[in-house]
């Protein structure tokens, strides 16, 4: 069976290159009837942060990336936190050392310091001068005895022959053992692993198939593969995911913020325009075959780079070999585009609009705080106005405030509105129209109020543009929003006739005048 694993270090929030991973992993594992693991790789316990853990389950739980087995979901590969697997790790040390192919080193931090500022004057690559590869099992026992901090290295000197590199993205890579350091660290003093022997161990004891994990770690694929060869373990597949760039071409970075998972969701983008977004950036590129330079065509299911997917297609067109190899772009106009196309399709669904008002009901009441038209109804009746103008729910409060609190006829905007229409025009329209809606016993909801304005504005001898504008003025004292007769059927009869009132008065009143 497929089994995948996402394993991100608690060192602080989901970013969104690693939920792009969790979704790439889910994608695959989906796709193929197999399952998926989130494993916490927290053996830097320095650098972890509190409630991080916390943290990562609920950016996936918003982003809808259900995990088969990990934190909260006990299953066969038990336990999910590093942290709690350090006797394994000493085990597979400990075999190492009795192999030959590994050996502790003493050296201070001091001394390695020194032995690599003598190499590099002498012009050699080495990073470590293997000083400690010569002791005596004598010589290691009595200063393990004595207490002494020690690391375990890998001894590069006897590495048995293995194939190539090959990804599933990248193809076959050239072996780079010489950007390697001499002799890697797998257990550290504080006999916590490192990551290459950590994720070797635990990949192999939960039996994952496939590891999807961001590129930067293609410089290790050499190290790992290494030791899969001593241990004589099979290894997984390997996929190396492209880095996400910002729009400047800069890596996407914690430290740059604005990358956060958490904080899209507080700025009200949906969680499926999220995912469609990450899933886009860089699915759909043509692969070069790194032997023969030949290009392999576009993989037939790779979608456009525009395509509005839900979790369900995107796991049904997922595919490996449409994936590019250059890095990609997270460009926030695409994210618009998409979250305005995820709204919609959420709206045209049953139920949709009620659930997107009662989402955004507290930010409507908190922006409009004295307003008593804040009720959900209210709110769907809103949405359901302006959703083609609407990229964002929380758009909302700034899109129509008119539809909350009354309008300001002060603003420049109004002013500007009605500049060239004469205070007569706006009374005939504003009194007219009133009169004829208050001739409708039932309310103004069930009538087509479309129809209704364009058979009054001819017999004013007014042209519609002129007629609209003073109507918009009265309503809205705002030059953009939904149709009139939107608007009006939004406010009802009773705030209707209100603001024809109204705005026929502040015009008598010689405001802009």
């Amino acid at each position: 069976m497929v089994l995948l694993r996402f394993a991100p270090s608690p060192t602080g929030a989901l970013h969104l290159g690693g939920l792009r991973t969790a979704l790439y992993n889910y994608l695959y594992a989906r796709k193929h009837g197999g399952k998926w693991i989130l494993r916490i790789e927290d053996t830097d316990a320095t650098r972890a942060v509190p409630g991080a853990v916390d943290g990562i389950r609920e950016a996936l739980e918003w982003a809808g990336l259900e995990y088969d087995y990990g934190p909260g979901k006990d299953g066969p590969h038990t336990p999910y936190y590093q942290s709690e697997r350090l006797d394994l790790y000493h085990q597979y040390a400990k075999q190492l050392i009795e192999s030959g192919h590994a050996y502790r080193c003493f050296c201070t931090p001091d001394q390695l310091a020194t032995t690599r500022e003598r190499l590099a004057r002498t012009g050699s690559n080495a990073s470590y001068d293997k000083v400690c590869l010569n002791l005596t099992e004598e010589e290691v026992a009595r200063r393990v005895r004595a207490g002494e901090k020690s690391v375990v290295r890998l001894n590069d000197d006897c590495l048995p022959k293995r194939p190539s590199p090959s990804d599933l993205v990248f193809g076959h890579l050239r072996d780079a053992h010489a950007s390697l350091p001499t002799d890697p660290v797998l257990l550290k003093s504080d006999l916590f692993p490192t990551y290459h022997l950590a994720s070797v161990t635990d990949d192999h004891e939960m039996g994952i198939t496939h590891v999807l994990r961001g590129e930067e770690w293609l410089p290790s694929l050499p190290l790992h593969l290494d030791l899969y060869a001593i241990l004589k373990l099979k290894p997984p597949q390997f996929a190396h995911l492209p880095l996400l760039l910002n729009l400047d071409g800069t890596k996407m970075s914690k430290r740059n913020g604005d990358v956060q998972v958490m904080d899209y969701k507080r700025r009200g983008w949906e969680s499926g325009a999220i995912l469609n977004w990450l899933a886009l950036a860089g699915w759909g590129g043509t692969h070069e075959n790194t032997k023969s330079g030949s290009t392999s065509h576009q993989h037939k299911h790779a979608p456009d780079s525009t395509a509005v997917m839900s979790l369900e297609e995107m796991t049904r067109e997922f595919d490996l070999t449409s994936l590019t190899q250059r890095r990609s772009v997270l460009d926030p106009s695409k994210l618009e585009y998409l979250n305005k196309h995820h709204l919609a399709r959420t709206m045209s669904q049953d139920g949709g609009v009620h659930a997107l008002a009662e989402r955004v009901h507290d930010k409507i009441k908190a922006a409009f705080p004295t307003s008593q038209y804040t009720s959900v109804s209210h709110i769907e009746s809103v949405i359901s106005v302006v959703q083609d103008r609407m990229t964002n729910l929380t758009d909302l409060p700034k899109l129509a405030p008119f539809f909350f609190v009354e309008p300001d006829y002060t603003s420049d905007e109004a002013q500007s509105m009605v500049k060239a229409i004469k205070p007569e025009d706006y009374e005939t329209v504003t009194r007219s129209l009133a009169n004829r809606l208050s001739a409708f016993d039932r309310g103004i909801q069930e009538i087509d109020l479309s129809s209704v304005l364009h058979s009054e504005y001819p017999q004013l001898g007014l042209k519609l543009k002129q007629y609209m504008t003073i109507l918009r003025h009265a309503l809205t004292a705002s030059k953009t929003g939904p149709s009139v007769a939107d608007i009006m059927r939004v406010l009802g009869q009773e705030r209707t006739l209100s603001r024809l009132q109204k705005g026929a008065q502040a015009v008598q009143q010689s405001i802009f005048h």
